[in-house]
């Protein structure tokens, strides 16, 4: 179980604050869940780089390919990692019958996607996923190569990382009391490339 203090830094040997106030949006009350990414680039630099804008979008912890752990956010702050999600009763098959028909009609084009999406921030949980508002997010560094008329495939999480993530995973939902059936990768819950994070392991 973690220390965490007064600013939700966590307080570990095993893990480096290198924090981005840049990524920090508002205020996180309650942590439902965690989800696990991919960064699509090869290196934690790239990474750090991109953070430096005001309008990044971020997590709350990103894992390098040597396995160090870097806190990029605080705890107690949301961050942008989530993006659009998708229907926790369409996908579980558990909507009332005039509310799955509806999102059935919706995922058949981009925009209702959105619609989705919109609908289920307006649920609370456990009738949605977490989404930004609830959930800590992991970033797992790991490239995402473009071959043109190719499908993108993220390159596999290595054994390193997924010690790493396996351990972090472990503390966290301990530290914040979430269970490990609310802990996903990115595909599952929202919009996302299938490949992001299918080899991560904890």
């Amino acid at each position: 179980m973690f220390y965490v203090d007064g600013h939700g830094y966590i307080d570990d040997k095993r893990i480096v604050l290198k924090i981005f106030n840049t990524i920090e949006r508002g205020k996180l009350d309650k942590v439902n869940g965690i989800v696990v990414h991919q960064t699509g680039s090869s290196t934690s630099k790239s990474t750090f780089n991109s953070y430096k804008n005001k309008s990044a979008n971020g997590a709350h912890f990103l894992i390098d390919k040597d396995g160090t752990i870097y806190q990029t956010a605080s705890l107690y702050r949301v961050t942008w990692h989530v993006g659009k999600s998708q229907s926790r009763c369409f996908i579980a098959r558990k909507c009332e019958p005039t509310e799955f028909k509806s999102i059935f009609h919706l995922e058949q084009t981009s925009s209702g996607k959105g619609r989705v999406s919109k609908m289920e921030q307006r649920k609370s949980f456990p009738d949605r996923y977490p989404i930004n508002i609830d959930s800590i997010g992991i970033e797992i560094v790991g490239a995402a190569p473009r071959v043109e008329g190719k499908p993108i495939i993220y390159e596999p999480v290595n054994d390193k990382q997924n010690a790493s993530l396996k351990w972090l995973v472990k503390e966290l939902a301990k530290t914040l009391a979430v269970p490990l059936t609310e802990v996903y990768r990115h595909p599952e819950i929202g919009r996302k490339n299938e490949t992001e994070a299918s080899t991560a392991q904890w």
